[in-house]
């Protein structure tokens, strides 16, 4: 499936510019705060590579790893300084106790769509981590979709010009309640004469006390689990923020360290 960002990763940073490196720097904090043990990171489902490369300025050894030829291609030649390689976060193994910390940010974690694919994901971050690394995600809220339809009642339309072409994007949204997904229709129309591009992906539902029992089972302690803020909040998250206390609204934080091998 086609999919007009991802295919086109300098679109991708026009449509979602980060100037200010606020993911970046809402992940260093979460290193800090929580002491990640080294200063060795794996940044999962790294698309473009700025986060990776802000974590990289901030004296971070890291390496940016992504399931997308086009953004690791692209990330290499505008966002040195990481190593950039290509993985599958739902199964891989770039070593045993190689990092510190792995991050996996933007709903990235979500695109585990079952639970032999979560267990994929924990399974390898617990063989990549040493003892006491940690484990930073954001992500979707699955609990926010209880009884709320706001995000679901009509289609969002957005728009963007790049380069002289306007882009405009129709997105609608649903839950697959057996699936336990959202799934995203998202419908593109350029003024340049080109065709619409269509494409269709979905993010796994994952609840706050779903996740924790599933961290548990794969050695990992929860440091941290709240909405907000963080860095795609309203409003966002700022240098000196402490945690949120409740997990509501529509985005998930979440921290946890490994513990020791038995």
């Amino acid at each position: 499936m086609r999919n007009l960002l991802t295919d086109n990763p300098a679109l991708y940073e026009a449509r979602f510019p980060d100037p200010g490196r606020l993911a970046g720097r809402w992940t260093e904090d979460c290193l800090r705060r929580y002491a990640a043990p080294g200063p060795r990171v794996l940044d999962l489902g790294c698309g473009t590579g700025r986060d990776a490369a802000h974590l990289h300025a901030s004296g971070r050894t890291v390496t940016g790893a992504d399931l997308s030829r086009a953004m690791l291609e692209y990330a290499r030649e505008h966002h040195p300084g990481p190593a950039y390689v290509r993985a599958d976060l739902r199964g891989f193994d770039l070593g045993a106790d190689a990092f510190d910390a792995v991050v996996c940010l933007d709903s990235a974690l979500l695109y585990c769509h079952t639970n032999d694919e979560l267990d994929g994901f924990l399974a390898s971050c617990r063989h990549a981590l040493v003892p006491g690394g940690l484990l930073v995600a954001e992500m979707r809220n699955g609990a926010f979709f209880l009884g709320r339809t706001e995000l679901l009642d009509a289609p969002a339309v957005n728009g963007f010009e790049w380069q002289g072409v306007t882009y405009r994007s129709t997105t609608r949204l649903y839950v697959d309640r057996t699936a336990q997904l959202l799934r995203r229709t998202r419908v593109w129309i350029a003024d340049d004469g080109s065709p619409p591009v269509e494409q269709r992906s979905a993010w796994r539902l994952l609840f706050p006390q779903e996740l924790r029992r599933l961290l548990a089972a794969h050695g990992f302690e929860v440091l941290a689990l709240y909405d907000g803020p963080g860095p795609r909040t309203e409003p966002v998250w700022r240098e000196g923020d402490p945690p949120g206390e409740t997990a509501d609204a529509d985005r998930l934080h979440l921290v946890a360290r490994l513990a020791p091998h038995p």
